[in-house]
């Protein structure tokens, strides 16, 4: 199933006379089901792409697993591709009870129990710095690999970054709890180091990317929207830097300032 999909549309301009039928390019969208061999089956609504990364990053950020180690074989189906499955190497972690389908839409869509969301979270302790000239530039740097927002404008980005600036990946879905969980999944599978490494979100910062980013021990996370308040403090009391208007001329620090610092990148 493609990322992209081709619609007939009728639009309307001020200034043009009368409307005019055209083609467009729309994001995809469909059920991607998760399903733990022994367990579970959790079914995620998304952009088609990057599945397994999906998957690794969704069992990660929801603490079913604790690394890459947790997992013995994760698969597309060869029969539906809109099927992975995941053999793990112990009983999953509780995490947070959640019903099986998730939308896209909201993180915290079929949470029943909230407050487990955050228990037990381990302080962030990566050591990283980052230039606030780095920040500056990120947005634009981001926005020129967004290669599906570019043709169908409905799609998040969340891509991770070096001190450098220097884009790690870069993926893209409709939900942007899906973005990150592709990045960091990515990230678990190709066996990249997370300590010293900042995630850029093109929404906002709720608490569970807060959460997200925490579980996968990244230190700093840039969004180009606000954090709430919720991730503010969960941030505060775990050591994770947060930078909320990060768009070109701004940044923002809400928590833990010392990771930004004046000067222009190395």
């Amino acid at each position: 199933m493609s990322q992209a999909q081709r619609v007939e549309v009728i639009s309307f301009r001020r200034g043009r006379p009368g409307p005019s039928r055209e083609a467009r390019a729309v994001a995809g969208e469909a059920p991607l089901v998760i399903e733990i061999r022994g367990g579970s089956a959790y079914t995620v609504m998304r952009t088609p792409g990057a599945d397994r990364e999906l998957a690794a990053g969704f069992l990660l950020s929801e603490g079913l697993i604790r690394g890459a180690a947790d997992i013995l074989t994760l698969a597309e189906c060869p029969e539906d591709p809109n099927v992975v499955r995941v053999t793990l190497a112990r009983e999953p972690g509780r995490g947070a009870e959640r019903n099986l389908a998730v939308s896209s839409s909201c993180g915290l869509c079929g949470r029943a129990d909230v407050p487990a969301l955050v228990a037990g979270l381990p302080p962030v302790t990566g050591d990283m710095r980052v230039p606030v000239e780095v920040l500056y530039e990120l947005p634009g740097t981001v926005r020129a690999l967004q290669e599906l927002f570019e043709s169908t404008g409905g799609t998040h980005a969340a891509a991770l970054f070096d001190p450098r600036g220097r884009v790690l990946v870069l993926r893209e879905d409709l939900g942007r709890h899906n973005a990150l969980d592709k990045a960091l999944g990515w990230a678990l599978l190709s066996g990249a180091p997370l300590a010293g490494v900042g995630a850029f979100l093109t929404g906002r910062i709720s608490l569970e990317m807060a959460v997200k980013a925490a579980r996968a021990g990244i230190p700093l996370v840039a969004a180009a929207g606000a954090p709430t308040a919720a991730a503010i403090e969960l941030a505060g009391r775990l050591g994770l830097t947060l930078c909320g208007f990060v768009r070109g001329d701004e940044v923002t620090v809400y928590t833990h300032p010392a990771r930004v610092v004046e000067g222009a990148r190395r």
